[in-house]
């Protein structure tokens, strides 16, 4: 008998891992079913590089139908789990819900933007998670140049040249860098504002910046961005964000009508509706990825607490595309095992570094331990982008985008197509799609109870 495989999320983890399926199975063996409500996989690496304009959205954009030979990708997110009938529920893209059976689960939901109970948070904040938010941030940047611009209020123009990126991690980092570069080079085309009143800062919370490359990286990063005249503040976070203005923990209130929010993730609230054991607000998960006590289901990626074995200690790998690319590996052999009554295999993975795009030539890089910074740390990282990218298509399209832009620049174009939603985090990443215990019973018709 055909023994259904049910892929959750088309995200790195997903992704790779119905790619090896369909290399590992053949079509008598298993029907393979992909559940995305996107037709594509994101690169997400280089969003901030999409929000800057120095790559198209297209580029990052991995199209699933292409990459799959033989796998269903069924149009829609999975708003809920019933582990005891062995159902997921399933909001197509037309609205519609139903019931998909699975013999085996494949979890890799991903995660979404955190965020805490900070005033205005969610109402004015924006997100940089997925490729609607880029793009919808790039519109955003450039309106406010172009509104400042013609403005003859000096208030509404200091709060419109004020951007503000809250995370010092990789994300927030180059997210700032790639938009400062951005609004830096677009200046020549509004002569009417003062390039001084245009200024860019990240805040964070961490004594550091960077931490993930270590203290010597993380200073020059700093020292780099501080000649480019990026404020960076740590030790502090935010208190209050209203339509014009954010106030610091320090009780600073500073004009701003942009503030980015790059302040980690937490895992897809769809894990909260399967009633099993989390760890760090991630699905508990045994070394081979099986969730405990339901041997047909695998969860992996930003969304699963994968045991580090490489640092031991009760160590969970970090929620990168790194450790998700190669757990996929692993969750794909895993499946197949399982449908041939084999034994599965733990995933071990050392982490192999860190890259950080400042654009331009500027970068900082840890590859394997040893620190770089420059040209050399640039050439490494962009070179890494490359052998990642899963299609020559898209590597393709990567590497002519990076050409283009070195000897043409930014047509600064503001597309304008999301102008009617508001950008914010909730609206574009769909927080609030998923059903409680009870209307999962209720639409499975399974009598296991929900916590």
């Amino acid at each position: 008998m055909v023994q259904r495989v049910v892929v959750v999320g088309a995200g790195f983890a997903g992704f790779e891992t119905v790619r090896r399926l369909e290399r590992s199975l053949g079509p008598r063996e298993a029907e393979l079913v992909l559940v995305s409500p996107m037709d594509y996989m994101v690169y997400r690496p280089l969003l901030p590089q999409v929000a800057a304009g120095v790559l198209s959205s297209r580029t990052t954009a991995v199209p699933l139908h292409r990459m799959f030979d033989r796998t269903h990708v069924l149009p829609g997110g999975v708003i809920g789990v019933d582990l005891a009938a062995k159902v997921c529920v399933v909001r197509k893209i037309s609205g519609d819900i139903g019931n998909e059976h699975y013999d085996k689960l494949v979890l890799a939901p991903g995660s979404v933007t955190r965020t805490f109970d900070i005033p205005g948070l969610t109402t004015y904040g924006h997100g940089m998670k997925n490729l609607a938010e880029a793009v919808y941030l790039r519109d955003h940047v450039i309106a406010q140049l172009e509104i400042a611009n013609s403005s003859t209020d000096p208030a509404e123009r200091a709060s419109r040249c004020q951007f503000i990126v809250v995370g010092g991690g990789y994300a927030g980092v180059e997210t700032a860098a790639c938009l400062e570069m951005l609004t830096t080079k677009a200046l020549r085309h509004f002569p009417r504002l003062d390039p001084a009143q245009v200024r860019w800062m990240i805040v964070d919370i961490a004594p550091r910046l960077l931490p993930e490359l270590g203290e010597n990286l993380g200073k020059a990063t700093l020292q780099m961005l501080a000649k480019r005249g990026v404020d960076v503040r740590l030790g502090v976070s935010v208190q209050e964000i209203t339509e014009d203005s954010v106030t610091l923990t320090t009780g600073e209130k500073l004009p701003c009508r942009t503030l980015v929010w790059t302040a980690g993730v937490t895992a897809s609230p769809l894990v909260g509706t399967l009633g099993t054991e989390l760890v760090r607000g991630r699905l508990a998960v045994a070394a081979d990825l099986a969730v405990p006590g339901h041997p047909d289901v695998f969860a992996l990626g930003d969304a699963a607490a994968v045991p580090d074995l490489a640092k031991g200690d009760g160590a969970i790998c970090p929620p990168t595309a790194q450790y998700a690319h190669r757990q996929a590996k692993v969750a794909a052999a895993n499946v197949v095992a399982a449908l041939r009554g084999q034994p599965l295999s733990p995933f071990r993975h050392k982490d192999l570094g860190l890259v950080v795009d400042l654009g331009g030539t500027q970068a900082v890089a840890r590859p394997l331990g040893y620190e770089m910074r420059g040209l050399p740390a640039q050439a490494i990282t962009r070179g890494y982008h490359l052998l990642t990218v899963p299609s020559i298509r898209a590597r393709t399209r990567v590497l002519s985008n990076w050409i283009q832009h070195a000897f043409a620049g930014d047509d600064l174009v503001r597309l304008g197509f999301m102008s009617d939603q508001d950008g914010r985090m909730g609206n574009l990443e769909k927080t609030d799609a998923y059903l409680s215990g009870d209307e999962i019973t209720a639409r499975t018709g399974s009598r296991a109870a929900h916590p």
